[in-house]
């Protein structure tokens, strides 16, 4: 697949680098894409350095991880180009949200046509690389109202090395996002569904 990557911290630079490495073609994508020499360096000759509309018109799936104040702005630089392709968002707001809609669905909202999934925003990079590929290996929470952002986001996961794990709809979001119960916390697959039946508690 063609990957889209927006936002090159940490998280994002590691995700590239990941996907690079399962044999996927990746255009990492900033503000400033001239800065990104470092990050490419590491993609192995899988990669390439694009201003952020332009990796989003290249992906076929676009990981979206940029810091929670730029998001908006990152959506708005992406414009139509993340029209019906599937997004995967790996953000989480600065401070919990306690009213009104999650993090996750506020992205939505500003980018409506785009086929939103949410994952990679549970643990930090030090613990996903540390657990990435060893058994039994590491439930990564998934939330979407679609098949085909499931789908894609689960294939990924999986090419990544962690366990994909379907914890339900946009609104099942805040539990994985800041404040939430499933925020840092490490589990692996053989015990997703009880940490996550634990959680769903707190929607009801």
């Amino acid at each position: 697949m063609h990957i889209g990557v927006i936002g090159a911290g940490q998280l994002g630079a590691t995700l590239a680098e990941w996907c690079a490495e399962s044999g996927h073609d990746v255009a990492v994508a900033s503000r400033h894409p001239e800065r990104l020499g470092g990050v490419v360096d590491h993609l192995g000759g899988h990669g390439t350095a694009l201003p952020v509309a332009e990796a989003a018109a290249f992906a076929d799936v676009v990981l979206f991880a940029p810091n929670w104040e730029t998001a908006p702005q990152a959506i708005e630089l992406a414009g139509s180009a993340l029209d019906g392709k599937v997004v995967i968002d790996a953000t989480n707001p600065t401070v919990p949200v306690l009213d009104g809609p999650s993090g996750f669905e506020t992205l939505m909202q500003m980018a409506p046509k785009a086929h939103w999934a949410k994952a990679f925003n549970t643990l930090p990079t030090a613990v996903l690389n540390r657990r990435r590929g060893h058994d039994p290996l590491l439930a990564e929470f998934v939330c979407t109202d679609l098949t085909d952002a499931r789908q894609a986001a689960s294939r990924i996961i999986r090419d990544m090395g962690f366990a994909p794990f379907y914890a339900g709809g946009a609104e099942a979001a805040r539990l994985t996002e800041t404040g939430g119960p499933l925020q840092q916390y490490e589990v692996d697959v053989f015990r997703a569904q009880d940490v996550l039946a634990d959680a769903l508690t707190v929607l009801r």
